[in-house]
């Protein structure tokens, strides 16, 4: 079910890191559509239906969502959105309520394996020291690029692998 939602929500393109919004991003209603043919029950469609508003830009359509959401799923949605509008103390408040999430495990090889593939080794300290997930570390180094440009590039990879794995542990 993952690789489907995924394929529905595609856009050939990657979330800015802040609020912008893409070309690409398709309509709210078009979304709906999309994510109830999936046919999931309904907290997963909530789910679904908060990331695939995230995925395409509608940060506050998102939040709506998300913040009836009271699961570490839901939870951890509404950290990613507040980190994109921006809002990073209020990203930081809600990914303490995620707490150690399913998927950080999986996140946390993933991230390694990425950076250091990209000479990124640095950004692989602050991001998963000792090998654990560090969501705090993502929404500083998010923070700092939003004002310094630096690996920008690299965040957004980050950031889908962070959006995918969360994807994959709710629709698994």
């Amino acid at each position: 079910m993952t690789e489907e939602f995924l394929k529905v929500i595609d856009t050939g393109d990657l979330p800015a890191l802040g609020p912008e919004q893409r070309a690409s991003a398709r309509p709210i209603a078009a979304l709906g559509q999309a994510v109830d043919a999936l046919g999931l029950s309904s907290s997963t469609a909530n789910l679904a239906r908060s990331a695939a508003l995230l995925w395409h830009d509608h940060l506050d359509e998102s939040h709506t969502v998300s913040q009836d959401i009271g699961s570490a799923d839901g939870s951890f949605l509404h950290g990613i959105m507040h980190r994109r509008e921006p809002d990073y103390p209020n990203a930081k408040y809600w990914f303490r309520r995620t707490g150690d999430h399913p998927c950080y495990s999986s996140l946390a090889n993933q991230v390694e394996a990425y950076l250091g593939v990209i000479g990124g080794e640095a950004l692989a300290k602050r991001l998963v020291p000792g090998a654990q997930w560090d969501p705090f570390g993502f929404v500083d180094a998010v923070e700092s690029a939003m004002h310094n440009g630096q690996h920008v590039d690299a965040l957004q990879n980050i950031q889908r692998l962070e959006f995918e794995s969360l994807v994959a542990s709710f629709l698994a």
